[in-house]
């Protein structure tokens, strides 16, 4: 029996595996250019992509759940991800 996924879990499901893919990719180059000036470059990029993913998918699965999940609570949680983010940028 084929299980039926719900579009927005798909979506997630995509978004995350292009996600881990470059994360992978970024191992594999830093790996290949052998080179510390280099591997930091590399590892600022993918700085901005986790949290683009994060917010992404989250929203994704918040227009998912419109019918399920209360305002409220989908305010509670876009605030913890930008308190997260904000936690990350400051000193």
């Amino acid at each position: 029996m084929v299980a039926i996924i719900e579009r927005a879990l798909l979506f997630i499901i995509i978004l995350r595996a292009i996600s881990g893919s470059i994360e992978l990719t970024a191992a594999a180059l830093m790996f290949k250019f052998n080179d510390l000036e280099k591997a930091f470059y590399i590892n600022s990029l993918l700085a901005l992509v986790g949290p683009f993913i994060l917010i992404v998918t989250t929203g994704i699965a918040l227009h998912g759940l419109t019918e399920k999940v209360s305002l409220v609570r989908m305010v509670c949680l876009f605030s913890g991800i930008f308190l997260i983010l904000f936690s990350l940028k400051s000193k």
